[in-house]
């Protein structure tokens, strides 16, 4: 009797640790996919005003590249808040990122704000820092970006898709044309030129969107063609949506999105 007591318990302990496992593992992926979004979207203005509200936090900021540097720092700043101090942004993404060619072109860097200490960023991203570069910095606030894209409107892209071929970007706009869970254009103010831009969303979407909400997409731009897009990504498609979206899209600009959430940056 005592021999199947234990047993039995052994074998409810064994579901009891399992089960743990199970649920930890869910919390952990939580966790990670939490962690790889944004806590907030911010002006420089603001992460220069509310530098120790912003601290440790990780933000996405949509602004103008000023200055470059260094390899792997550069300063930005809010054209349209007149006086607005620059803010440092140094890529620890371990991608080289280079700087658009176009002053006006958009960046958007997401990574924690930090007080700049070029000590401490040398020491803990491994990143050689000259300290003589940086002295007018120290002690200034700093986005350490974790990832970095060019954040073109729409119309540019449409207008001029072969400056943007092949890169990663992040793009803001407001959904427009739905066609299915997978696909929908973002809207090009008309009064700037260009045409809407087609989003598709390779795999199962995380999140649904609405007609009219203003979303920011991260993701590649390719040219719109069937076979090669059906190659690499699980579209899920019908027969007849397929047939439409290639009428309209073929071989114009497409972006295939990684990330589709709201968007708090002012259009």
């Amino acid at each position: 009797m005592t021999n199947f007591l234990q047993t039995k318990w052994s074998f409810k302990g064994a579901i009891t640790l399992a089960l743990f496992a199970v649920l930890l593992g869910a919390c952990t992926n939580n966790l990670e996919r939490e962690a790889a979004v944004p806590e907030t979207n911010v002006t420089t203005e603001e992460v220069a005003d509310n530098t120790k509200q912003l601290i440790g936090k990780t933000v996405t900021v949509r602004s103008t590249p000023i200055r470059k540097l260094g390899p792997s720092t550069f300063t930005i700043s809010d054209k349209q808040f007149f006086g607005t101090e620059p803010i440092l942004v140094v890529n620890a993404s371990g991608k080289v990122f280079t700087l658009p060619t176009d002053p006006n072109t958009p960046i958007q860097a997401t990574g924690p704000v930090r007080q700049f200490v070029v000590a401490d960023i040398n020491r803990d991203y491994n990143l050689g820092l000259d300290p003589n570069l940086y002295k007018e910095y120290e002690t200034r606030p700093a986005i350490i970006a974790q990832s970095i894209a060019l954040a073109p409107k729409p119309g540019e892209i449409t207008t001029n898709p072969n400056l943007y071929y092949g890169k990663n970007l992040a793009v803001t706009g407001e959904v427009e044309d739905i066609r299915n869970a997978n696909s929908f254009t973002l809207d090009e103010d008309k009064l700037f030129g260009g045409q809407d831009l087609l989003v598709i969303r390779a795999g199962t979407p995380k999140a649904t969107v609405n007609e009219g909400e203003k979303v920011a997409v991260t993701g590649v731009l390719r040219p719109f063609v069937v076979a090669e897009l059906e190659r690499d990504y699980d579209l899920k498609w019908d027969l007849t949506l397929q047939k439409q979206l290639e009428a309209e899209y073929s071989n114009k600009p497409v972006l295939v999105a990684n990330e589709v959430y709201p968007s708090a940056i002012p259009q």
